[in-house]
Parts: C-alpha cells; structure tokens; sequence
C-alpha cells in the first residue's frame, strides 16, 4: 500500500467562480505511480467545495445560480450578525455540497463518466487564494 500526497493551488474571484481541475488531479495521480486505489480531495477553508460536474457553461452557471438560491446573501444569518463579513451564505453552501470528493484509480488514472469533470467552487463573497489537498492511496 502506498499512499503519495500533493496541492493544488488556486487563485479565485469570489462566489460562483468554479475552476475544472482534472488535469490537475490527474497529474497528481500520475505523480503518485499508484494504479489502483483512490484519490481524495480535500478543500482547505470553510468557503468552497470540490465536486463532479459536466463541466461546460451552463452547467456552471447553474451551479452558483441554485447555491445562492437556497442560501442567499443575507444580512440576517446569524454568522452575518456574529461577524459582519458578508459570507454567511458562503459557509452555508459550502457546508451543502461538502469539503471533499473521492473517486476511484485504476490503470493510474481517475475513473470517471465521458461527462464527469471535477471542480473547485468558491462560494465566498471575496477572492481567495485556495488549497484542495489530493491524496492518492493504493497499489
């Protein structure tokens, strides 16, 4: 079993901006030698999310449209009347979609759909200068 680990770093332009980091993802895979096991991603701060997506712009749009949707801006979050930063919201939809993402390696590579993409989203009201930790584990 080994187990290979590396950043990928990112530099965001506030809510909605969504980044596809396959190749990215892939290249850490490759780096690690490892052929069958699993990648992990990790988002570091509270504020954003890694998924999978068809990555194409629509589809980016929607994505941060629905987010803001369900947990709009807001002055009246209780993290907004704690810390008047303005990113309640951003905590929130970050929280829904989650920190991190699993996907399966075989013949060294992620396993994924022909319309499966993975991205970085920043749901907060700032740009940001962001860390996804991969961590590749396996044979």
């Amino acid at each position: 079993m080994a187990i290979y680990q590396d950043d990928i770093n990112l530099n965001t332009h506030g809510n909605g901006d969504m980044h596809n980091i396959d190749a990215d993802v892939q290249a850490i895979v490759a780096a690690s030698g490892i052929q069958a096991g699993l990648a992990h991603l990790f988002n570091v701060g509270s504020t954003a999310t890694v998924g999978m997506i068809e990555f194409e712009p629509g589809l980016e749009r929607d994505l941060p449209e629905l987010l803001n949707k369900l947990a709009p801006p807001s002055r009246s979050y209780g993290h907004e009347l704690a810390w008047h930063d303005g990113n309640g919201h951003s905590h929130l939809q970050a929280t829904m979609m989650g920190p991190d993402l699993t996907v399966p390696v075989s013949n060294g590579r992620i396993v994924q759909g022909t319309w499966q993409q993975i991205f970085h989203l920043e749901c907060d009201n700032k740009p940001r200068n962001r860390q996804i930790v991969v961590t590749v584990i396996g044979e």
